[in-house]
């Protein structure tokens, strides 16, 4: 099983928005120094919307050759239409992936059945490994732990990440997929108490920047040590606020730039971090501990 701090990594651009190859070796390299257990390519914090459908294959292809099995590399391949999400999730088997990421359709806003169906029709069509991705907040549709339980039936559904922020309905998935799938945090505020229930570790923004910090706060939460966790993570709760202070990944990649690991790129319809909220970023890392 894939378990503890899972990168949700940005994709590194150029100030034109070309991707920029050479920094995305260097983070993937930084990370598992750092000692994340995992990367994310090409999911939310990865700018899947804005790349294209070629771009978004060579993103995961590199980091899969990059990382060359050091860590599970976990390719982002869910999409709105279900015909799409199984042509990504081909492809990133054929790559080399370890497993995929589907977020719930966007914008489109399935039923509940339309859901189950969605991922059961993926999962039938590929075999690699697939995690649920529940993200009500930017996709507009909020998969209940009822749909959640039905898919976890499905041999090679082996995961969820939970991004609701809710701890009760944490606690509600949990329950429904004991002993059939993890349960990933989706959600870096409430991570940690997730964890210390019983979750398998965390997809984190986070990390992007505090990769030490966030890999040990899960190991501490793993393993059940509730006071030292705790403590960890209030040093980080500041940053956890800080880089949502406007749409993910808007402040994590300016807080990555200012910390001179990557350009300054980002693609419309994307900005960059207005100016009224550098110094609340800046503080927030200086509080975390990241240099």
């Amino acid at each position: 099983m894939i378990s503890g701090s899972l990168v949700a990594l940005v994709t590194p651009m150029h100030a034109d928005g070309a991707i920029d190859w050479q920094r995305l070796d260097e983070l993937l390299a930084w990370h598992i120094d750092a000692g994340t257990n995992g990367i994310v390519a090409v999911g939310t914090t990865g700018e899947s919307a804005t790349l294209s459908v070629e771009e978004h294959c060579q993103v995961i292809g590199h980091t899969i050759d990059k990382v060359a099995g050091a860590v599970p590399v976990i390719a982002g391949t869910g999409a709105n239409a279900t015909a799409e999400a199984v042509e990504l999730t081909t492809e990133a088997e054929r790559l080399g992936a370890d497993a995929c990421l589907l977020v719930t359709p966007y914008y489109n806003k399935p039923t509940q059945e339309g859901l189950y169906r969605h991922y059961r029709h993926v999962a039938e069509a590929v075999a690699i490994p697939q995690i649920l991705y529940n993200v009500p907040g930017r996709t507009g549709v909020d998969m209940l732990p009822s749909t959640v339980a039905r898919l976890a039936e499905i041999d090679n559904i082996t995961g969820i990440k939970e991004a609701t922020g809710d701890l009760q309905r944490g606690r509600e998935v949990l329950d429904c997929c004991a002993g059939k799938m993890a349960v990933y945090s989706g959600d870096d505020a409430t991570a940690t108490e997730l964890m210390l229930m019983g979750a398998d570790g965390t997809i984190s923004v986070t990390a992007n920047v505090a990769p030490v910090q966030i890999a040990e706060v899960s190991r501490l939460a793993m393993a059940g040590d509730t006071e030292q966790a705790r403590a960890l993570d209030a040093r980080l709760a500041a940053l956890n606020e800080a880089l949502f202070l406007e749409s993910n990944p808007i402040p994590v990649k300016w807080a990555l730039a200012d910390m001179g690991r990557i350009e300054a790129g980002i693609r419309l319809p994307l900005t960059e971090l207005a100016g009224e909220y550098h110094e609340a970023v800046r503080s927030a890392l200086q509080q975390a501990g990241v240099n």
